[in-house]
């Protein structure tokens, strides 16, 4: 399993599109066997699902994450986890024990743009 995590820093952004990068965790069972960190390539609406699923991704976790990118990445079959906060390796290992509290709600402040992030 791959696991990309939207990042500023070794923290979880709070906005998935506009994150610095993503923290790409590769798994196997329980164990984090690799981490690697891949830059945002810049945000395009609708672009980062099909580039993370090009990269293998089989899971997201962000802070925030709007709707259209949520429905973009289930249509892949990408699962998508949102409203988890803190360090992203804490949060990857809570996400593996199964005690990641996420909210998975998409975030709605990017309605009142007109298009969501």
């Amino acid at each position: 399993m791959r696991i990309a995590v939207a990042s500023e820093g070794k923290e979880v952004s709070m906005h998935f599109g506009h994150c610095e990068g993503f923290w790409i965790f590769d798994v196997e069972g329980k164990e984090i066997k690799n981490s690697s960190f891949l830059p945002n390539p810049g945000h395009r609406p609708g672009f980062l699902p099909e580039f993370l699923k090009n990269h293998g991704v089989d899971c997201v976790i962000s802070g925030g994450m709007g709707m259209s990118a949520i429905e973009l990445f289930n249509n892949y079959g990408i699962d998508v986890i949102t409203g988890a906060e803190g360090e992203v390796d804490k949060v990857v290992k809570k996400y593996l024990e199964v005690t990641l509290m996420a909210s998975n709600s998409p975030c709605e402040e990017h309605k009142s743009h007109g298009h969501y992030h």
